[in-house]
């Protein structure tokens, strides 16, 4: 997801609202001459995302910046390892820092508590995915660093796939069996056989009429572990099963070991804290 393109532009826009008109205090106490030399350090274990943006953040603010040894993406690290080098002229240096650190910082953060959600449900067929609850104008980013802490990617935008929520089925007067099969008629003709087409449910008898549409998924919102169970008999392979709603990690091993294929999970954007590193 990290395309050049991209990556560039981020940068320059966080750069941009960091130092508008230049970073004044180094013009004006840092001698233009001055180069420094400092290493990017870990205060506590996780894992690391992030290490395109540091370097377009330093090399963009001076190009005479050197980024080295930086730890690859999805690599575990523990308090007090270099993640990077970073030498050059010390103005350019100060000036980068920040926006380096935000971004290295925030997506180790996520990395990090994807890894942890991805452990605890290792012992399962179940994968852990993201959601669309991440940061305006940093999704990318984000979800980028759920991969790197070993997780998957849901659909990135609502370009990507059907996705028919409980509000949908609502508008479409889908309110029970014979309704709701009829406003899911001839879906799977109408998106083409290469769209993925995913239904949401929030009660076991909604399953058997979502599944005459043929989806490619049904997402089980909210489901007690007993149900959860129940829809995978239901669906018994017909279609993915996923799970959501308000998971977190002393929950998550519980649903994963329903059987079900895909645990998506909001907090892994929206709840991840920052990873120190200085």
């Amino acid at each position: 997801m990290l395309t050049p393109h991209l990556v560039t532009d981020t940068v320059q826009r966080a750069l941009a609202e960091d130092a508008p008109w230049g970073d004044l205090t180094g013009e004006l106490v840092i001698p233009a001459a001055a180069t420094v030399r400092t290493v990017l350090t870990a205060r506590e274990d996780g894992i690391f995302a992030g290490g395109p943006l540091i370097v377009a953040a330093f090399r963009q603010v001076d190009p005479e910046i050197s980024v080295t040894d930086l730890v690859t993406e999805g690599t575990p690290f523990r308090a007090g390892d270099v993640l990077a080098r970073i030498a050059g002229p010390a103005r350019g240096v100060l000036t980068g820092e920040r926006v380096a650190l935000n971004f290295a910082q925030r997506m180790s953060g996520v990395a990090t508590l994807t890894a942890q959600f991805v452990a605890v449900v290792a012992h399962t067929r179940a994968r852990i995915a993201d959601t669309r609850k991440t940061t305006p104008g940093l999704r990318a980013l984000e979800k980028h660093a759920v991969r790197a802490g070993g997780g998957s990617n849901h659909r990135f935008s609502l370009s990507d796939a059907v996705m028919i929520k409980d509000n949908h089925l609502a508008a479409l007067g889908a309110v029970d069996a014979a309704t709701t099969t009829a406003a899911l008629a001839g879906l799977r003709d109408r998106a083409g056989h290469t769209t993925s087409i995913i239904v949401e449910v929030d009660r076991v008898d909604q399953i058997a009429p979502v599944l005459a549409a043929r989806p490619t998924g049904i997402l089980l919102d909210n489901f007690s572990l007993a149900d959860l169970r129940t829809g995978v008999e239901l669906i018994a392979g017909q279609a993915i099963v996923e799970a959501s709603g308000g998971v977190t990690l002393d929950t998550v091993a519980g649903i994963a070991e329903t059987g079900v294929d895909v645990i998506s999970v909001g907090l892994l954007t929206h709840g991840a804290r920052a990873r120190p590193g200085s």
